[in-house]
């Protein structure tokens, strides 16, 4: 009996040493899983045009994805890209041009056979509300009208499509001088809901963003180059397998209404990284 007695909190030590043993390695199991399936983070660079756009495809991805983070990086397409070139941390490029596009891939900085065309959209001439006296593009050489605005042509994508489509009308020379170049298509809206310029020269998307200005004409598809926004994963994201279902995502049917409902038209599984337009 005495022996007995001493041989049980012995085992009863081993059983609660045994627990504490199985507990912690339950601990780590969980741990380790939770490591495995950490957030992934995707920084997405994308023109300035789509900043009204990206957010709610990004509240669907992450809720459908939550394992994933993503991060947008607006400002004009060719800042972008000059980012993009220097290094700055991207996983994702979407550009509203093709050419700040075919920059990066002669470079050899996009990840092969991940471009492709996302999004067609449409060059107008946009006023304030109240204005009744601009409807056509040639209307900007009116005395009366004071500045106009269009996005810098050289690193803004609808400023080379405004320049194109003013060329094209055999004015850009006669309005150069009253003309406000903006860093962004968006700045260009701002400008014009202001009231710091009388018009200005946009998407019709960043148009139908504002219940504060209207379009005063739709510039001709033959007046400019195609307006084309392309996608690629960027060469050196560290998250590779992640940007490209985020870019596949982007063509999906729950993205592609959203980008409808915004009034962009998507360009499904169109693939050109082979065939590209340079604009």
């Amino acid at each position: 009996m005495i022996k007995l007695l001493e041989v049980k909190p012995k085992i009863v030590a081993l059983i609660i040493s045994s627990l504490l043993i199985a507990c912690n390695q339950t601990n780590q199991d969980s741990t380790s899983r939770a490591n495995t399936q950490q957030t992934a983070s995707l920084t997405v660079s994308a023109a300035a045009s789509l900043t009204d756009v990206l957010p709610p495809i990004k509240k669907i991805y992450e809720q459908q994805n939550p394992q994933v983070s993503i991060t947008y990086n607006f400002a004009s397409s060719g800042n972008l890209q000059r980012q993009i070139e220097q290094g700055a941390p991207a996983d994702v490029f979407i550009s509203a041009s093709v050419n700040k596009m075919d920059i990066l891939q002669k470079q050899g900085l996009l990840s092969q056979g991940s471009r492709r065309d996302l999004l067609q959209n449409k060059v107008v001439l946009i006023v304030p509300k109240d204005n009744t006296s601009i409807s056509d593009f040639k209307d900007l050489t009116a005395a009366e009208v004071n500045k106009i605005s269009i996005g810098e042509p050289n690193s803004v994508p609808a400023g080379k499509y405004a320049k194109e489509v003013l060329t094209n009308a055999g004015i850009f020379e006669g309005v150069k001088s009253k003309t406000v170049f903006a860093k962004t298509v968006r700045q260009v809206l701002t400008y014009v809901e202001t009231g710091n310029v009388d018009a200005g020269i946009v998407y019709a998307t960043d148009a139908k963003s504002s219940n504060r200005v209207k379009v005063g004409a739709i510039a001709p598809a033959d007046s400019h180059s195609p307006v084309v926004y392309p996608v690629a994963v960027i060469k050196d994201s560290k998250n590779l397998t992640t940007a490209e279902e985020f870019v596949d995502f982007l063509s999906s049917k729950a993205a592609s209404e959203i980008f409808i409902k915004n009034g962009f038209t998507p360009v499904i599984n169109n693939f050109s990284n082979t065939n590209s337009q340079n604009n």
